[in-house]
């Protein structure tokens, strides 16, 4: 017997139609099911963005405090039934989809101990996600996978061109801070090298201004090349996405299973079977 992705269990009947409906997009019930879900979940975030507003809090702060425990509640039992209805409930639960579910659920719980952090909830949307199933936009999930793995491919070198950047605001915060000094507020290096990076990344923000002809030669010196160094990370994800493109991770070989042949090749890499047609 063929294996389903969550591990559907084979014996309970009502295990069986749970999982359909929870877990299988597909089916009609599945997919009223992640319409109602989806709607709640937008209608739990809209209820904990509302009761941050003081103004609408005070007049709806104990309804709002209502909801947001009915919404809880309603996905405590949810995330229970998901845990109950796969044969493997660690595997759901350690999985990306089941973490988020467990998180959307805690600060409600947490808010019992630490006040305030009811307003955690918002976190809620991440399980938005799940329209992509209830949507049919699975196509979207091959690019994000193409995205995914070229900053994996990419990430010695944009660590390697952090590590530039950070040593290039702390030289220019500290050489800033011997020309301008205490008196035009570059009070200390680390003030000096927040200016750096704000200047680097935007123009500033008005709040340390240099005072003096060189520091502002510097301070131009240092926007000129914060417009400079944006094409440097953009060039080296997007050659790493032009690489990776010409890769299908979904075409697998049907004799050997191996993954990772380029979009039009015609045989396996690793043993010579023929690939599957792809229209």
């Amino acid at each position: 017997m063929k294996k389903s992705p969550q591990n559907k269990p084979p014996d309970d009947d009502w295990r069986n139609t749970l999982y359909t409906i929870i877990f299988e997009a597909d089916t009609p019930a599945g997919k009223r099911f992640d319409e109602i879900l989806i709607v709640t979940i937008l209608l739990s975030v809209i209820v904990v963005m509302l009761d941050s507003v003081k103004e609408i809090a005070a007049s709806y702060g104990d309804l709002f405090y209502s909801l947001e425990w009915i919404f809880t509640i309603m996905f405590t039992v949810e995330y229970l039934l998901r845990l109950v209805c796969v044969g493997r409930p660690v595997r759901y639960a350690t999985s990306f989809f089941g973490i988020i579910d467990l998180i959307a659920i805690l600060p409600a719980y947490f808010s019992l101990l630490l006040p305030g952090s009811e307003y955690l909830l918002v976190i809620r949307s991440l399980r938005l996600l799940r329209i992509f199933r209830v949507l049919k936009l699975v196509q979207y999930l091959g690019e994000a996978d193409l995205l995914i793995r070229a900053l994996r491919a990419s990430r010695r070198k944009i660590t390697l061109f952090l590590f530039t950047v950070l040593n290039l605001v702390i030289i220019l915060g500290s050489l800033m801070y011997v020309i301008e000094g205490g008196k035009n507020g570059f009070t200390s290096i680390p003030t000096s090298v927040y200016w750096a990076i704000i200047t680097l990344t935007t123009v500033g923000y008005g709040d340390i201004v240099p005072e003096t002809g060189l520091g502002q030669a510097v301070a131009s010196v240092v926007m000129i090349t914060g417009y400079s160094i944006i094409a440097v990370p953009t060039g080296i994800i997007t050659s790493e996405i032009s690489y990776a493109s010409r890769y299908t991770k979904g075409r697998v070989c049907q004799n050997c299973s191996f993954e990772g042949h380029e979009s039009d090749a015609k045989f396996c890499k690793r043993c010579g079977a023929e690939l599957e047609i792809r229209s």
